[in-house]
């Protein structure tokens, strides 16, 4: 890889966390070049201190490293096979995709780039907007020991990287965690609204839950932050965590494993996505429970039931 520049890292997605994450390279000392459809999002890394490219191609031509924050794995992989990247893409660099994709297909595409002589890491995060712009993201990285260790340099500045195990391993305990997640801004929501409805003061509910048992990082961060002032501009789309959810449970249903309760889940957060539309935060759910939009979503809904 004599052609490359060990410095030169290629960034394609530059949305609310691709932009910030790029800027955490950019002033690590890292040539950061790029790629973004939107022309705004590529003149905000220029005015950054990095450099934007009006393509992938561009972008990823010399780099050691090729960083991918994109929506989906079929994003993911549209971008990868398209010809020009294809050629652009050359042996020895590595491709880490910190989007939250779909494992399965992260292990098939890493099998196909190993073939080139390109190394796959797949390193999704958690953090939000917030640990983006601070560069302390909890980044789960899956791939080999080799090729996760060549990367930590490059991840540092946005966060800790842990390795989780092979290919794909990192996108799995990402959609895992989400589905979590997901789970409990759900229950929050509905006990937050059943204490509001009884008399309960916002912050009394939200403190208390804190200091005992129910607390999680919905009552601890998004409850305060967005839910209590009644902003829900947590910067993370319900629709990417509904996607993220139903990555988990298909990830559960090919392996066999009962999601009784993440089936159950998805559900309502699919029927909040339908009423919220499109551009909803996830924390909008709360607001969409307390409003009682989600009775009529359950008094006609079949609920799986334990035997």
């Amino acid at each position: 890889m004599s052609d490359t520049n060990t410095r030169h890292v290629a960034f394609l997605g530059l949305g609310n966390m691709g932009a910030r994450m790029a800027r955490r390279l950019v002033d690590a000392g890292h040539d950061v070049v790029g790629f973004d459809p939107v022309e705004s999002a590529r003149n905000a890394l220029t005015e950054a201190g990095g450099r934007a490219e009006p393509s992938a191609a561009g972008a990823i031509t010399g780099a050691a490293t090729v960083i991918l924050m994109l929506p989906n794995s079929a994003v993911v992989e549209a971008i990868l096979e398209d010809p020009a990247v294809v050629a652009a893409l050359q042996p020895g660099m590595t491709v880490v995709d910190m989007s939250s994709s779909d494992p399965m297909s992260t292990r098939r595409l890493a099998d196909r780039l190993a073939a080139r002589g390109i190394a796959l890491v797949d390193a999704p995060v958690s953090g939000g907007v917030s640990g983006a712009e601070a560069g302390t993201l909890t980044i789960m990285a899956g791939g080999s020991v080799d090729a996760v260790v060549a990367v930590e340099k490059v991840l540092a500045p946005m966060g800790t990287p842990r390795r989780i195990g092979d290919c794909g391993a990192g996108h799995a305990i990402k959609a895992i965690n989400n589905l979590l997640a997901a789970v409990h801004l759900l229950a929050t929501a509905e006990g937050y609204a059943a204490g509001l409805r009884f008399g309960l003061d916002p912050e009394v509910i939200v403190s208390t839950i804190n200091a005992a048992s129910g607390r999680s990082a919905s009552t601890e961060i998004k409850f305060p932050k967005f839910v209590v002032p009644e902003t829900y501009d947590s910067g993370f789309a319900l629709a990417l965590m509904l996607k993220d959810m139903r990555t988990a449970t298909g990830l559960a249903a090919e392996l066999g494993v009962p999601a009784v309760l993440g089936e159950c889940a998805v559900g309502l957060w699919s029927a909040a996505d339908a009423d919220l539309g499109p551009g909803a935060d996830q924390t909008e759910i709360a607001r969409w429970v307390r409003d009682g939009s989600a009775r009529a979503t359950t008094s006609s809904a079949s609920v799986h039931q334990a035997p």
